[in-house]
């Protein structure tokens, strides 16, 4: 094991880099893209402040087509658009072009879901006291859903880790690429376990980070 570690160890470490700066960078950008479209879906709906039904019809089945599509497909259909932002489609940066956009219809519906949990007094006593349809949705609904938010957070950042791994076996490098060439393409399997087990560690420290922090803004534990 020790030699393994020695003769892959930079690699891997390297790889765990890339995969988590894929990983990060297309989670904050999947939020400022799936944030407003979960809020738009949410104020849209039936009861919602800004009730328009025919707008949140379409504009759910659009979240839904986008949702539906399979990542390796998507991504694969989005070279021309990931040349035409990146100048590239391989690498780690490009690969966050198809992950962000994977992600964003998804992390839309975990936050109109999150935002339905909120009890309907809580807004309606804010209408009372004269405040503005976005002063709810600022200082009312997203800090009172905080708590799920975080937590459809944790979701979204490790279903990206699984995106990330077939990325990677795409040519976007990480954990995903050294696990297909060493630990498929030239029979390691030492070295696809390795790549297992980092994934786990990353999953396993993740989950126990964004729970501890979803705790924490939670008023019920107060």
């Amino acid at each position: 094991m020790m030699e393994l570690l020695q003769r892959y160890g930079p690699m891997l470490l390297e790889g765990t880099g890339a995969t988590l700066v894929m990983v990060l960078g297309s989670t904050v950008c999947a939020y400022i893209l799936g944030l407003p479209m979960g809020v738009l879906l949410r104020v849209t709906d039936r009861g919602g402040i800004m009730e328009n039904r025919v707008f949140n019809s379409v504009f759910g089945w659009i979240v839904n087509i986008l949702r539906s599509l399979p990542f390796i497909i998507l991504m694969v259909a989005l070279f021309p658009f990931t040349r035409l932002i990146m100048g590239k489609i391989i690498g780690t940066a490009a690969a966050c072009v198809p992950l962000t956009i994977a992600a964003a219809p998804f992390v839309a519906r975990l936050v109109e879901s999150s935002l339905s949990e909120i009890d309907n007094g809580v807004v309606e006593a804010a209408k009372c006291m004269g405040a503005t349809n976005g002063q709810i949705i600022l200082r009312v609904m997203l800090p009172e859903s905080l708590p799920s938010l975080i937590r459809g957070l944790s979701i979204t950042t490790i279903t990206l880790i699984g995106y990330s791994a077939m990325a990677g076996a795409a040519g976007a490098g990480g954990l995903g690429d050294i696990a297909m060439r060493y630990g498929f393409h030239r029979y390691e399997p030492k070295v696809m376990i390795l790549t297992i087990i980092l994934l786990i560690v990353i999953v396993c420290l993740i989950q126990i980070i964004f729970d501890h922090l979803a705790a924490r803004v939670d008023k019920r534990n107060r």
